[in-house]
């Protein structure tokens, strides 16, 4: 059986490049910008609902990575010079004073931190101090990709494929897969290589064919 669609990484790992922006062309904008040095600010948060692309831009960013959804300690970060901390709001006690402590270091040192969360830093259920210094740089808002800039983004990703996506593939596709962008570029990644593989053309068969050997039933729509 194939590898589930889910744990397929894509091809080329998360950058500035392939974040397919939407609404969000402000906040990319002064993300490049402050990671080029163009702002002195010590710390840039950006906040937004699942799926909206925080963790892609972290990942994005170059910096060492730390996810406080799997360690809210912060037990593996050492002292880097540019963090990236991702769901801010799952750090334990123990973390937020850790990442209090990486803050000021930094802004001693003229590092560098990015941090990303559900909801802006006044709003968290942080330490003051800690909500306190994360408000005190550069915030940013990441809106969802709306279903038309999501089909958009899927039409362009199959171009550069090669691969031939008609609108009522690509309809299909939105109405039946997960929808967030990761797993719909990864299905476009696999879709390209069955295509391949098996010497067929996109039919709307081939697409149901692909998303029952590769998604769990309880994720089809």
């Amino acid at each position: 059986m194939r590898q589930l669609i889910l744990d397929l990484l894509p091809e080329t790992p998360p950058s500035l490049d392939n974040f397919v922006a939407g609404g969000n062309m402000e906040a990319v904008a002064a993300l490049t910008g402050w990671l080029a040095g163009a702002r002195a600010e010590t710390s840039f948060c950006l906040w937004g609902e699942a799926g909206a692309g925080c963790s892609h831009l972290l990942l994005a960013s170059g910096f060492t990575y730390a996810d406080a959804a799997l360690d809210p300690a912060l037990s593996g970060v050492a002292d880097a010079r540019q963090l990236a901390v991702d769901h801010v709001a799952a750090l334990n006690e123990a973390g937020q004073i850790a990442l209090f402590n990486h803050f000021n270091r930094l802004k001693v040192a003229g590092g560098r931190l990015l941090t990303a969360a559900d909801q802006p830093p006044a709003h968290l259920a942080l330490r003051e101090d800690l909500r306190t210094r994360l408000g005190s740089g550069l915030i940013y808002r990441l809106q969802p990709l709306s279903d038309a800039e999501k089909a958009s983004a899927l039409g362009a990703q199959a171009r550069e494929r090669a691969l031939r996506l008609s609108p009522e593939s690509i309809d299909y596709l939105m109405r039946h897969a997960p929808r967030d962008m990761r797993t719909l570029s990864a299905f476009v990644a696999a879709l390209d290589r069955y295509t391949l593989e098996h010497k067929r053309a996109v039919t709307l068969p081939l697409l149901r064919e692909l998303l029952n050997e590769t998604l769990p039933l309880d994720l089809r729509q």
